[in-house]
């Protein structure tokens, strides 16, 4: 263990990243951190579910699917433009290294793109409204993100290149000491001003379903673009210097700003009501049909 430092704040924390032993085997705090992290999304998620028109059950339901196949997908995808540490000295594909999840390597937006895929699937199969189940699942996803990054700190991971303001992070690195931009705090901050956005401003402006959802596309590609710049550690696209997280966080905020646009344009033009509308619409005409007949 290294002590992480931040001169210019005078804090210094000495942390073991194993925080306690189970039968000899130890419980790894990034573990503990990402689980805290998960309850507390699954806690705001089923609590504004049913504000936006989606079933307890049913959140309870696609996450049954979705979260072990995102932690495939978070896998897979680091596996994918990690190659080579998987490989031995003849090249040879050693598949039971890529499937140790437990030895470490795994990838957000490899998640991210499961979950997604995952939910679209399950909102089909069970006739739900995919882009209201998608803006429930925006707030879980920032505080998931906000709150995992702290997994990397104790892990002294996930930080950028030379930094010399005040807030700076001090590492030792193979008996070098080094003062790096505390990227993983970056990361947890804009997550939190994201959140903060999403609640505060477009949820009680909200003007059509899935927008909450595009915003927090656009939102984290836009932060992920600047922070992934700032690494060390990035994923690289095979034998090019293009980024992959960077390069997929721009497409998706590029991408996410235009369909919010275009279905901004579309609600201006022809406005269709909410989900959550629909709904009580409803409700109140069968309450209405139910009166009349008795």
């Amino acid at each position: 263990m290294t002590p992480i430092v931040f001169p210019g704040l005078g804090i210094e924390v000495t942390i073991d990243p194993v925080a306690f032993t189970i039968f000899g085997k130890g419980i790894y705090w990034y573990g503990i951190i990402i689980a805290c992290g998960f309850l507390l999304a699954l806690a705001v998620g089923l609590r504004q579910g049913p504000k936006l028109g989606v079933k307890q059950d049913d959140i309870l339901d696609m996450l049954f699917f979705a979260v072990p196949i995102s932690l495939v997908g978070a896998r897979t995808y680091y596996v994918l433009f990690y190659q080579e540490l998987y490989r031995d000295a003849d090249g040879v594909f050693q598949w039971d290294k890529a499937i140790a999840i437990w030895d470490g390597g795994i990838a957000i937006y490899g998640a991210i793109i499961a979950a997604v895929l995952t939910a679209a699937v399950f909102c089909k199969v069970r006739k739900i409204n995919f882009w209201v189940m998608a803006d429930t699942a925006s707030y879980g996803l920032l505080i998931g993100q906000l709150v995992g990054r702290w997994g990397n700190f104790v892990n002294q991971e996930a930080y950028g290149g030379p930094c010399t303001a005040f807030w700076r992070m001090g590492l030792t690195r193979a008996g070098e000491y080094i003062e790096v931009h505390p990227t993983f705090l970056y990361e947890s901050l804009w997550n939190l001003a994201g959140l903060a956005i999403l609640y505060f401003i477009i949820r009680p402006r909200r003007k059509f379903d899935g927008q909450l959802f595009l915003t927090y596309f656009l939102w984290y590609g836009l932060g992920r673009v600047w922070i992934e710049g700032l690494r060390t550690d990035s994923l690289y696209f095979f034998q090019t210097g293009i980024r992959v997280s960077q390069a997929l966080a721009g497409i998706f905020a590029v991408t996410a700003l235009a369909m919010i646009l275009v279905r901004l344009r579309r609600q201006g033009k022809s406005p269709k009501p909410l989900y959550i509308e629909e709904l009580a619409a409803k409700q109140a005409e069968e309450a209405q049909q139910k009166q009349e007949k008795e």
